[in-house]
């Protein structure tokens, strides 16, 4: 997901969305644990979604 598309979100919006990636972070280490997972870079792109929102998080607070 974008920053601009998360900065459009309300803070609510956001912070439900960064539990929902926290899961799926969870899931994610789960199946590459079990040799599951189809594409390791999901990981990074997850882990990286969670530190956009939490950027976005901080620099509305400021």
């Amino acid at each position: 997901m974008k920053a601009k598309e998360i900065k459009e979100m309300s803070e609510e919006q956001i912070r439900e969305k960064i539990g929902e990636w926290e899961e799926e972070i969870f899931n994610l280490r789960f199946q590459a644990k079990m040799g599951q997972l189809s594409n390791p870079l999901q990981l990074r792109y997850v882990r990286r979604d969670i530190a956009r929102a939490k950027t976005v998080l901080n620099s509305n607070k400021n």
